[in-house]
């Protein structure tokens, strides 16, 4: 009796280390080169934008295809932080308390404000001027994004660890930078 019952945990074992395991950290790779991807697809979009000065449709589309190519889905965030010079007074009302100085302050633009330029409810085609979402020299632009599904790795990781989870996304990814044109 204890002769089978140690074969038997010796087979389960053999096939643990002989197929689940490889198959794991198979899919911790695949995860990786999905963030590399994903890394890469988002460096090239932001740059594309700061570069330019403006994001269309297509730009953005284009974005998110490379992102679906990884198979994940995902959460996009972008942020746009306008720059503005802002007049210091000792008393706001009274514009003869001017101090000499300015002050900077930004102005924060997120998806709730950018998508709806880009993608309208009326139906003008995607070169339209009207549908370019334009940011100026010295703002910043950013973008965040992480997977929403749970991959492979996540899937094999709650198998072998008895369901914990960290709650981490497998894939993210966050880049952005000062506006370096206005080419339009």
């Amino acid at each position: 009796m204890v002769q089978t019952i140690s074969k038997l945990l010796g087979a389960l074992l053999a096939v643990l280390l002989l197929y689940i395991v490889p198959a794991a950290q198979a899919a911790e790779r695949q995860d990786d080169i999905s963030g590399l991807n994903a890394y890469h697809s988002t460096v090239h979009f932001v740059d594309m934008v700061r570069t330019k000065g403006y994001i269309t449709p297509t730009m953005y589309n284009d974005f998110m295809h490379d992102l679906e190519l990884t198979g994940n889905t995902y959460e996009v965030n972008l942020e746009h932080m306008h720059k503005k010079y802002v007049p210091n007074y000792v008393d706001a009302a009274k514009p003869d308390s001017f101090l000499g100085n300015y002050e900077a302050v930004y102005d924060g633009y997120y998806n709730p404000q950018i998508l709806p330029a880009l993608f309208p409810d009326h139906s003008q085609p995607k070169s339209e001027q009207t549908r370019r979402y334009t940011l100026m020299a010295g703002d910043y632009f950013a973008v965040r994004l992480h997977n929403m599904n749970r991959t492979p790795a996540d899937l094999y990781k709650s198998w072998l660890l008895g369901g914990l989870d960290n709650g981490k996304p497998a894939v993210a990814a966050s880049y952005g930078g000062m506006v370096l044109n206005e080419d339009y």
